[in-house]
């Protein structure tokens, strides 16, 4: 697809559905499964769609002020009230969600660089705020201070609406490659930080287009459904990843040495594995060819 920079609109009750939906993204629920097979068929009007409400939903969420000012405050005081915390961690997951839209939609399957490095320091700057890391607090702050300059902002914020997106076939033949990516990275019973992170970054990318998708039609079961599943490895896997960085951050070495995957995690990664259908192909039709 050609890029496009009219980009729909939609309304508040949609976006404050995909705040929800992202809110919930890390929440573990015991007795949500899938669908026998994941239906992969998306049409090229539900990418621009998807990715139209991932930009609003970060366009509408915050002002590049806002954003500066947070990080100047935990720069003046590391120990800011919950709220403000609370604040940071919304305006980054709309950071995150939108780099997983770019990943997902964009034809090249990767985020704008500068957004990119942007998100990361927001993550890094976050983790040292939470966990009294005075050097990285100072480091990555005067980092986003750079970042969130206006003419960076404009840069970034001009690529972001000029997005190629993909074709209809070619985001099913990408999914179906994170999945074999996937199932590769898991075929070992042991996982180093590296390889943990990774397979959390594609379980991400995939909660994150069931959330967009059931925020735009409510009444997707099988979207929310698949959302909920997917959430429920994202949390478990949060959770594991948090002590990992803050072990990291205090010197220890859990990161770097391979750890067996938790049971739960690998049996729900596995059952995801095997109701997606690796060698499905969308018709050229309605693929748009």
């Amino acid at each position: 697809m050609t890029a496009n920079t009219n980009w729909k609109k939609f309304s508040a009750e949609t976006t404050q559905a995909l705040f929800v939906a992202v809110e919930e993204d890390d929440l573990v629920e015991a007795n949500i499964s899938l669908p026998q097979q994941i239906d992969l068929e998306c049409s090229p009007e539900s990418i621009r769609d998807n990715y139209a409400l991932c930009l609003q939903f970060w366009e509408d969420g915050f002002s590049r002020c806002e954003l500066l000012q947070l990080v100047n405050g935990f720069l003046q005081d590391p120990q800011l009230a919950a709220a403000t915390r609370m604040r940071y961690k919304y305006i980054r997951a709309r950071y995150k969600h939108l780099r997983f839209a770019q990943q997902l939609y964009g034809a090249p399957h990767r985020a704008n660089r500068l957004f990119h490095i942007t998100t990361v320091v927001l993550g890094h700057f976050q983790d040292a705020f939470r966990n009294g890391n005075q050097k990285n607090l100072t480091l990555y702050g005067n980092l986003l201070r750079l970042l969130l300059s206006k003419p960076v902002w404009s840069s970034v914020r001009y690529a972001l609406r000029h997005t190629r997106l993909e074709s209809a076939q070619g985001f099913i033949t990408y999914r179906q490659e994170q999945m074999r990516q996937l199932q590769t990275l898991i075929a070992s019973p042991a996982l180093t930080g590296h390889q943990f992170h990774d397979v959390r970054k594609i379980v991400s990318r995939q909660v994150s287009f069931y959330d967009t998708l059931r925020s735009i039609d409510p009444d997707n079961r099988e979207a929310r459904q698949i959302s909920r599943f997917l959430a429920a490895i994202n949390g478990l896997m949060g959770d594991r990843h948090d002590v990992m960085v803050a072990d990291k951050l205090a010197g220890g070495d859990i990161y770097d040495r391979p750890a067996i995957l938790d049971i739960d995690i690998r049996q729900r990664l596995e059952l995801l594995l095997a109701r997606f259908p690796l060698s499905y192909s969308q018709p050229a039709i309605a693929a748009g060819r």
